[in-house]
């Protein structure tokens, strides 16, 4: 299993701002799910963005643009799903609080049985949480499918792959779903990031 940062976002609601930079509870975002990805993988991860000098971020990780820019966050998947052999953890570089048990426990569902995408499940609009989800090789062709034919949100390949769950009671042992999945996007956010890290801290 390898690991992938998508930080391929233009951060528009946070005025273009690299968010995966920003500081919560004394350490960026970034090296926090940097830190987590590789306890659970092994390896450094690759780093997916297409900021200009994103390679300075993280100078010890391979840092490579979406395959095919302009496609969102399903680009940004495709791009982790197809860069090397193998299956691949993603996980989104805005979110400080996803924890390395269930990152773990994302990768033991997945080799557990015969699925293209593993996912936890959510309390969010999509139910599940696409960017903190492990993806096959199958899943590159399906996705190529729906980027050439406009439909670019992160689940639609789903129906034509298999799919596992991690269930939302399963989700929940590692805590609030809400606060796991929680992603930087605006000032107000990165405020509720802080004042939650210190809470729980």
């Amino acid at each position: 299993m390898r690991g992938a940062i998508l930080a391929g976002g233009a951060a528009s609601r946070y005025g273009g701002a690299p968010k995966g930079l920003l500081m919560v509870g004394g350490s960026r975002i970034l090296d926090r799910v940097v830190a987590r990805v590789q306890a659970v993988t092994g390896a450094a991860p690759l780093l997916v963005a297409n900021a200009s000098g994103a390679s300075a971020w993280r100078p010890d990780l391979k840092t490579i643009p979406d395959a095919r820019p302009g496609f969102g966050s399903l680009g940004g998947i495709f791009t982790a799903a197809t860069a090397e052999p193998g299956p691949v953890l993603c996980v989104a570089w805005d979110m400080p609080f996803v924890p390395e048990a269930l990152l773990r426990a994302l990768v033991e569902g997945a080799a557990a049985g015969t699925y293209d995408a593993f996912l936890p499940e959510s309390s969010g609009r999509r139910g599940v949480e696409p960017l903190c989800a492990v993806y096959g090789p199958a899943c590159g062709p399906a996705i190529a499918r729906r980027l050439d034919s406009g439909d670019l949100k992160a689940i639609s390949f789903h129906p034509d792959v298999r799919v596992g769950i991690l269930s939302l009671a399963q989700v929940r042992a590692f805590g609030d779903p809400d606060e796991l999945f929680f992603n930087v996007n605006t000032p107000d956010d990165l405020e509720r990031a802080e004042a939650l890290w210190q809470r729980r801290a």
